[in-house]
């Protein structure tokens, strides 16, 4: 009953007048958590076998939702030692200033209403950021993630459970993270989605042939792309516990 539904209880992180270095603060111990749950794992894992090699090879990536970049730092590493090219422009309501010598794009905007072109990146990309958006935004940031996409883009985001709950809620406290960090990290949880919600929603953004799963009981995933799927992409995504 206590998952039955998303919350509606905002986190401390999305105060708008929080300060840059609050933000930096906040963004250091959530990169911690999300390195110790392997986020960037569904993309390295599921990217190069649904896109392809060939296309693998050099990506124009824009990450919606961005934060700290941590993921387009790592998962730009994580290509570039297989010899490809990913090359990640960052949006996010506020960026974080840049280390020196990063010379990622950064962009300040809204996932609501991307300030790009139709068609400016192969791979539109967001990763835990979609649970802090009511319905109704989810469907437009979808439909937005669509329009500038030229193929593919690929979401990922908090299933809501209790098992994932709980076992997040020590993990942060083995951590000795910031009360306030520990506090939102279980709303995302309960801001989270189910497989049903997700589905339904990709109907309203119109998005075709787009495909949600679970990853593991701690994720929900949605892929959608232009192009044909890559011969047996659906049946891998069997490979991955679906419940709801």
């Amino acid at each position: 009953m206590f998952f039955r539904e998303r919350t509606r209880q905002e986190e401390y992180f999305d105060t708008p007048d929080l300060s840059i270095r609050e933000r930096q603060a906040a963004h250091r111990e959530l990169d911690r958590v999300n390195r110790l749950f392997r986020f960037d794992h569904p993309f390295t894992s599921r990217l190069p076998e649904w896109l392809g090699e060939e296309k693998c090879a050099s990506l124009e990536i824009l990450d919606v939702g961005a934060g700290s970049g941590c993921l387009g730092r790592t998962l730009s590493d994580w290509a570039a030692r297989r010899g490809w090219c990913w090359r990640f422009t960052n949006l996010d309501l506020h960026p974080m200033p840049q280390n020196p010598g990063d010379t990622t794009r950064q962009v300040a905007g809204s996932a609501l209403d991307l300030p790009f072109d139709k068609e400016s990146f192969d791979l539109v990309v967001a990763s835990q950021m979609t649970h802090h958006l009511k319905d109704e935004e989810v469907v437009r940031h979808w439909k937005e993630a669509w329009r500038v996409s030229r193929d593919a883009i690929f979401i990922s985001d908090l299933h809501r459970n209790a098992g994932f709950y709980a076992v997040l809620g020590v993990v942060m406290r083995l951590l000795f993270l910031d009360k306030n960090l520990r506090a939102d990290g279980l709303i995302s949880v309960k801001r989270g989605f189910r497989r049903r919600e997700w589905l339904k929603l990709a109907s309203q953004a119109e998005l075709p042939d787009a495909q949600v799963w679970v990853y593991y009981g701690t994720r929900i995933m949605l892929q959608a792309r232009k192009k044909p799927f890559v011969p047996g992409a659906s049946e891998s995504i069997a490979k991955y516990p679906r419940p709801d």
